[in-house]
Parts: structure tokens; sequence; C-alpha cells
């Protein structure tokens, strides 16, 4: 074997080897080995090398390629192996050394390219092997977005939830085979697609319209976004809860006591590289908080059903941790060993027991109390008043 990587990733179209560039045609021509999906070797007619289709599921080809070291091998991809598809996977599996990558347009810059959409500013997903609920959080009338879907029955799924959402006004673009002598684009509204049998490969363009309600930004989801049974950290106090947990991108948030899990599910929302654990004692409170994360685009959350301490064994070290629920003394010293010094800590106290225990620990370790005092204009007979919440003390600090 000549000198360089053994390995090259190559970007294809659904021209096939027609639309390659000189250096992806050298290396298809050199190689022993040809290795992809069974869709894009049918597309090669004059390769010499040994060809294997990738399995399914995708794990498994891993351990096959790895087993194809000190041979010329070529791993085929759709477009940019780098832009939601193979290159990451197999990437990490070996040195940098061992490999290189020539892509090709990916299906997001032809689908720009038919449409004359700037893709800066478009919403790229891969929802190809993710739940189409991923969108949740995204869906505002004017959002443009390009999504990859699983196969052509998906685009019925597409078109079907976001009707259910409130936004089956929104024009879909289906786009089939682009780049290949089957392309095909059809238009139609979301709630009214036709009857047409949608061949993979398949995207979608979206530009979202209608009256569905949108996941805001800031920090106080609106609590009808989360399906709970009283036990939830209410908006406003939620809005305060997040601002002094502080989420950062790519920080691990623990969540202790989840109830509905809203305060990791919005610390999730407020990047797509945020990630939390929410740790719940009740099983039906478990379950719930699974359906909220997955309703609003947030299935990465982990829920692990127990009790803290217990409960936090094998998770990744947190940069963030809420107390919502289940605080005692002890919970308080454990967290203190298992943590790292410059863990962000935010616990929320409603009785005197719990409030006068952060007011030991406030003394002891410092950060700061804060009274949270709420009351909302209620019937008072045939006029209105002020109906106060319980008071809720929050306890934060750097330990």
């Amino acid at each position: 074997m000549s000198d360089g990587p053994w390995l090259t990733i190559v970007g294809l179209g659904e021209d096939g080897p027609d639309g390659l560039s000189p250096a992806s045609r050298r290396a298809l021509d050199g190689a022993d080995v040809i290795m992809g999906p069974p869709r894009h070797l049918g597309l090669l007619h004059d390769a010499r090398a040994e060809r294997i289709a990738w399995p399914a599921p995708f794990a498994d080809g891993l351990a096959i390629l790895l087993g194809l070291r000190g041979r010329r091998t070529v791993v085929l991809a759709s477009g940019d192996p780098f832009l939601f598809g193979a290159g990451a996977a197999i990437a990490r599996v070996l040195d940098p050394s061992e490999w290189r990558a020539l892509p090709a347009p990916s299906t997001f810059s032809l689908a720009a390219a038919r449409l004359g959409w700037p893709l800066e500013r478009t919403l790229c997903l891969g929802l190809h092997a993710a739940p189409i609920s991923r969108l949740r959080p995204h869906l505002t009338p004017g959002l443009r977005a390009i999504v990859l879907l699983r196969d052509g029955a998906a685009v019925a799924g597409l078109g079907g939830y976001l009707a259910a959402q409130g936004f089956g006004e929104s024009l879909l673009t289906v786009l089939e085979a682009l780049g290949g002598p089957a392309e095909r684009i059809t238009a139609a509204r979301a709630d009214a697609l036709p009857p047409t049998a949608f061949a993979h490969p398949v995207a979608a363009a979206l530009t979202v319209a209608g009256d569905g309600a949108a996941v805001p930004r800031a920090s106080g989801v609106d609590d009808g976004f989360f399906e709970n049974d009283g036990q939830i950290s209410k908006r406003p106090v939620r809005a305060l809860a997040l601002s002094a947990l502080a989420p950062r991108p790519g920080e691990f948030l623990w969540d202790i006591g989840g109830g509905s899990g809203s305060i990791a599910i919005e610390w999730l929302l407020s990047h797509p590289e945020a990630e939390a654990a929410c740790i719940e004692a009740r099983p039906d409170r478990a379950d719930r908080i699974r359906a909220n994360a997955e309703r609003l685009g947030v299935d990465r959350l982990r829920v692990v059903e127990g009790e803290a301490p217990g409960a936090l064994d094998g998770l990744p070290a947190p940069q963030a941790v809420f107390l919502g629920g289940g605080m005692n003394e002890t919970l308080l010293v454990e967290l203190r060993k298992r943590v790292a010094s410059g863990t962000r800590l935010v616990a929320h106290a409603v009785t005197l027991d719990s409030e006068a225990l952060l007011a030991e620990q406030s003394a002891r370790l410092g950060g700061e109390l804060l009274r949270i005092e709420l009351a909302e204009a209620a019937p008072l007979g045939s006029r209105r008043g002020w109906k106060a919440a319980y008071p809720v003390v929050q306890w934060r600090v750097t330990l």
C-alpha cells in the first residue's frame, strides 16, 4: 500500500461517478475495497474493487471497516460526509492519519440551489435518524428549514406532525433524488400533501405558516407546554431559576427532583449543545418527563429513575445542579463530595425546614439568598384581588 491514509471517505451524489471530482475518481480507481450503502454501491457500474454493503445498524459496519486496515479502502457517503453524515462516526474510531474525506455537494446545498434560499439563514436538520419532534423548538411562522428524512413515508409523517402542531398551512417542498436523473420536486401545503409515493433519498424544505404556538427562546416557557400533576416550577419562578443556573453551550446539568422536567427541558432548549440529566424517584413522573422532553424536541434529556445521591452514580460531572425537591443536609453534603470546584448550585425551598437548611448552608458556604413572593390577580367576590403563592427561597452558590 502506498504512503498516506488507507481510508478515503468519498461523498457521492445521485448522479453517481459522473459528478465526482478527479481526486474522488482516483480514490475509487485505486481502491481494493469499496464499502457503502447498497444504493450507493449500485451507482458504481465499472468499479473493479471488492464491494461490501454497509450493514444496519450502522455501528456494526464500524467493526467491519476496522478489519480492513492495510487495504486501500473507500467508504461511500451521501454528499458531504460531515454534514449529518457518516463521517463523524467513522473519524471517532480512527486516528487522524488513517483517513481523508472528499466531500460532494450536500443535499442542503443542492436544495438551496433549487429554491434560491441562503443557507446561512436556513435551518438545516438531519431527521433521517431522529424524531420529527426535534423540529418543535424551531417552529415559528416565517421559518425556513431543510430537513433530511428517513424515507418517502416520512414525508406524510412530517406533514401530519406540522398540522397537529397548528402549522398545517406550511409550504412543503419535497425534494427527491436531488442531482440525479430521477430528481423530482413537489410543492404542497403540509396539510394537503398529494397521495404521491415519494421515494428515498428524500428531503423536505418547509416555510412555516399557521397559528400554532411557538416555543419562546427566553427563560420561562408557558406552563401549558408541560404536562404535570402540579409538581412543576411555575413560569416566573422557573425563569429566575434558569437565570441563576446560567446555561452555557456544552454544559451538563443535574436536575434533582425533576417533577415535570421543566427546568432540565428549558436548560436543553437554551442551546443544542447543552446536556442534562433529570433525577426523579416516581416512575409516573419520570414517564411524564420523557414525554415532555420528546414533545418539545429535546429527547436527548437523560431521565434517571431513583433517588439522589445513589441515582447520580455514573452520570457525567455537572457544571450546574438544580435542587428542586427532596432536599436534605445529607444530600447537600454528598453533592459537595461529588461535584468539582466551580460547579454552580441553585436550590429552591418552600417549607420552613428546607428554608432553614438553605439559610444555614448559605451562612457556611456563601452565595446569595433570594426570597421570591408572587401573587396573581384572582376573583374576589364581584371584584378582583391578589392571591399569593407560597414564597420560594432560592439559594445560588458556586461550590
